[in-house]
């Protein structure tokens, strides 16, 4: 049964102020940094320490280069000397980005360097001993992040390259985070919003504006809520957001949970705020609500065909319901409603889906709040074969067990016996034996 995560981001967020924080709620340690040792990139190497911040314990994450940068160094950021700055590790985070003929700061050395974009990095993440789930979180983590700096560098994805060194430090953060999600079996993650500072901070092409390009991209793309603070200074990373914008499954917390676990991860750079990321695991009550979207749309020119192939690639891509209703529009003419139901992080790919396969040119949408019940999915022993249900706890606590459809078949046939007697013994098994 997969994890409930919640994030406070009341100090913005970064990558590897996730990563601490998932290794301070538990994520095995001995697994990433043996899992990142089979990265096929040099050059780096990962340091898991503890330090205080604020006067709290708090886990730091942290990636030392053999390479120089400046991502927590404060007088280059923002053109100021600050007093009391203390030794800092060097570590990369949003000047990791730019079109593949940029020139070099003129504070780090001139010398011949390479570039990777998304392919290299692709490859780099796949040919790696992470899990193919890890590997498709940090893939999609990189996806988003390339989508955005494409944007906001006016060039196609595929000319999108990540600096030598920067690359090496967002790749192996981003590959972190994932490894630490699939550790603790994280599959939903809850982020009300994302405080950032504001003013301006320092990058290879000069002063950019806080929120930077990618992060504005990012909230945009993906309807991330931003709460900008009067701190000065970048709170919210490229690669901090992008991660919300991957994982996020809703924005609003239960109203009742039981905490499991906590967690700080510390952040690097010096601001007017503790720099702390806070993470939670919980639980919530037996009676959950959250956040879905009703995507519907009315065509009198779609073919009978072409909806049953559409509704096969909705729900191949996330949708949690979808189905078409015959209707009559004007002129008494036979059509269709189609109604899909999402989460907030697949409404876009599949208002984009829709366009696409069907003959519409307008999709209404309306944000939902629904009650659900607690569920989880289990596999057990039957006397007929190993079972696949959906268990379900009701307010009261009592559980109700629903044999997954496909399980109850595929036993119906191996046994020679109906699928409603296979769906029946399955019920009443788990009722009795468990």
């Amino acid at each position: 049964m997969g994890k409930t995560l919640y994030l406070e981001c009341y100090s913005g967020i970064s990558g590897d102020m996730t990563a601490a924080a998932l290794l301070d709620l538990g994520a095995d340690q001995k697994v990433l940094q043996k899992t990142l040792e089979s990265l096929p990139i040099a050059g780096f190497r990962t340091e898991i320490t503890r330090v205080k911040k604020s006067g709290l314990d708090a886990c730091d994450f942290s990636v030392i280069l053999d390479h120089d940068n400046h991502d927590h160094d404060m007088t280059y950021l923002h053109g100021y000397e600050e007093k009391h700055m203390h030794d800092m590790v060097h570590h990369h985070e949003y000047e990791h980005v730019h079109e593949q003929h940029a020139h070099k700061h003129e504070r780090q050395h001139e010398h011949a360097h390479s570039h990777r974009g998304i392919r290299e990095i692709t490859e780099i993440i796949q040919n790696s001993e992470m899990t193919e789930r890890a590997k498709k979180m940090a893939l999609h983590v990189f996806d988003i992040l390339a989508q955005a700096e494409a944007k906001a560098h006016g060039v196609p994805v595929e000319e999108v390259h990540f600096h030598e060194v920067g690359a090496v430090d967002s790749i192996v953060d981003i590959a972190a985070i994932a490894i630490c999600m699939d550790n603790l079996d994280i599959t939903e993650m809850i982020v009300p919003v994302l405080y950032e500072g504001t003013g301006f901070i320092r990058c290879q092409h000069g002063q950019i504006p806080v929120p930077v390009p990618a992060v504005m991209h990012i909230a945009e793309a993906h309807d991330l809520k931003l709460k900008i603070t009067d701190i000065q200074g970048e709170l919210v990373t490229p690669t901090g957001a992008a991660v919300v914008a991957a994982f996020r499954t809703s924005d609003r917390l239960p109203e009742d949970f039981t905490v499991l676990r906590s967690g700080l991860g510390a952040g690097k750079r010096q601001y007017c705020c503790p720099g702390i990321l806070r993470a939670m695991l919980i639980r919530s009550g037996a009676e959950e609500k959250d956040m879905i979207w009703k995507l519907e749309t009315d065509m009198d020119d779609c073919t009978g065909e072409t909806m049953g192939y559409v509704m096969k690639l909705l729900m191949a891509n996330g949708a949690r319901e979808a189905h078409y209703t015959p209707i009559y529009t004007k002129k008494n003419r036979p059509a269709y409603t189609l109604t899909v139901l999402c989460k907030e992080e697949e409404r876009k790919k599949l208002e984009n889906l829709i366009f696409a396969e069907t003959t519409t040119i307008g999709i209404r949408r309306t944000r939902m709040e629904r009650t659900i019940l607690k569920r989880e999915i289990v596999k057990f022993g039957t006397p007929l074969g190993d079972a696949v249900a959906k268990l379900c706890t009701l307010p009261d606590g009592q559980i109700r067990c629903y044999p997954e459809h496909d399980s109850a078949s595929e036993l119906a046939q191996k046994n020679q016996i109906s699928f409603r007697e296979a769906y029946d013994r399955i019920r009443s098994y788990w009722t009795t034996e468990r």
